[in-house]
């Protein structure tokens, strides 16, 4: 059966697509808001690190409305968390075009990253009660392809509108589109209830989520977040002297994430996720260590294993949890993406300071210039290559683990009917 009893499949179907159009809404928040900081800065007379803290609001309204959503998911619904997303996302759009102010920007953007959040913290547990088995995998896996796809998108309408001469207000304009569109399929719509009784229940939830298989996974999440989401962030510094394009790679990187994680739920039907997230982490590791080794072209094949590697990280590390550890609920998927998110306030700064050594250790054996840039930018990609290493050892474990698992049960499955038989 591939919805769950308590929801039709039509109004699954339509659940989904609102929820695809939430998740455009976030990316466009992110790749538009990314490409109108130049106007933003020079119209209203910004200092870079003013821009920095208005970018920052985006990342801190994120996981505060996540944590949140899933801790009130089942009292008052995903239909009233997403109620207020659009509520934050429609006025934080309006208050961003005519605030005309540092202050009104920073409440702006804080707004819309609490909108965000709230899209992660309803749509994931609402896919994984509506959908079952590898249905649900192939679900989550395409409903995450439009954040990489959203960017790819928004980055380009962006560009477009950039290079026309178009106001940033304009631009900004353009993200009230798929949040008008994701109201209107929302409206009236009944939400999916959870598939197994605890998963509904914060006693439940904390009861699964103090499980030590619970706990790996956040160790997992805290990872694969971080082989995602620093190579990318700093992939301009990192990449400016390896002869190829940072832009080119960012694009090329979220455009193959995108098609990638539409296949995903094949994947999943194939390997199981834990197969899926071992096959990724390799990926990832060799894509980071080739960007460590190589210059010019072989950089855009980096760029491809990279991105076949990470692109599978984020949906099916959820999947997992909402397949292999359903009773931790909501609260538990909100947990997860929490983790991934907030991870990075420790790992960017980490990396940052990785960067900051090698060029003084590389400045040290007397290299100057362009050299200096690409040889430290190239050890510094190779010290990230631990992070990919490391999930490597840890999926194989959860690989084992699981099977282990899963044998124990149908051992106990079989049990009754052979004592019955006797």
């Amino acid at each position: 059966m591939e919805t769950s009893s308590n929801v039709s499949a039509t109004n699954a179907n339509r659940l989904f697509y609102a929820s695809c159009f939430a998740l455009i809404t976030t990316a466009f928040s992110f790749s538009i808001r990314a490409g109108i900081l130049p106007q933003l800065g020079e119209e209203l007379s910004l200092t870079a690190e003013q821009l920095g803290f208005i970018n920052s609001m985006w990342f801190l309204g994120f996981p505060i409305s996540m944590v949140i959503g899933g801790l009130i998911y089942h009292k008052v619904g995903g239909k009233a968390i997403m109620q207020f997303a659009f509520f934050a996302h429609a006025i934080g759009i309006i208050l961003t075009i005519y605030s005309g102010s540092y202050t009104g920007l920073l409440i702006s953007t804080l707004l819309i990253g609490l909108g965000n959040g709230c899209t992660e913290a309803a749509c994931n547990p609402m896919i994984a009660d509506a959908y079952q088995g590898t249905r649900m995998s192939k679900m989550m896996n395409r409903f995450h392809m439009w954040f990489p796809g959203g960017i790819v998108i928004g980055s380009l309408i962006s560009k477009f509108m950039t290079d026309w001469g178009m106001s940033w207000e304009t631009q900004i304009w353009i993200i009230m589109i798929p949040t008008l569109i994701y109201a209107y399929l929302y409206f009236g719509q009944a939400w999916p209830k959870a598939k197994v009784e605890e998963g509904a229940t914060l006693s439940g939830n904390f009861k699964a989520m103090l499980s030590p298989l619970f706990l790996f996974m956040v160790v997992c999440m805290a990872l694969t977040a971080a082989s995602e989401f620093v190579p990318q962030q700093w992939s301009s510094i990192i990449l400016a002297k390896s002869g190829a394009q940072p832009m080119l790679i960012l694009a090329l990187v979220t455009g193959i994430m995108a098609v990638a994680r539409y296949f995903g739920g094949e994947m999943v039907h194939k390997f199981d996720q834990t197969g899926v997230l071992l096959g990724s982490a390799v990926l990832a590791a060799v894509g980071i260590y080739l960007f460590s080794t190589q210059t010019g072209a072989m950089a855009y094949v980096a760029a491809i294993f990279f991105a076949l590697g990470v692109a599978y990280f984020w949906p099916n590390m959820l999947g997992f949890v909402a397949d292999k550890i359903p009773k931790s609920g909501a609260l538990g998927l909100s947990i997860m993406g929490g983790v991934g998110m907030f991870s990075q306030t420790i790992f960017q700064p980490i990396t940052g300071r990785w960067i900051d050594n090698d060029l003084k250790e590389v400045a040290a054996r007397g290299l100057t210039g362009d050299e200096l840039e690409l040889v430290a930018g190239q050890q510094t990609m190779q010290t990230l290559t631990i992070f990919p290493i490391i999930l490597i050892v840890l999926f194989t474990i959860l690989f084992f683990w699981v099977r282990k698992i899963k044998a124990n049960t149908t051992a106990e499955a079989q049990s009754p009917s052979e004592n019955t038989a006797m």
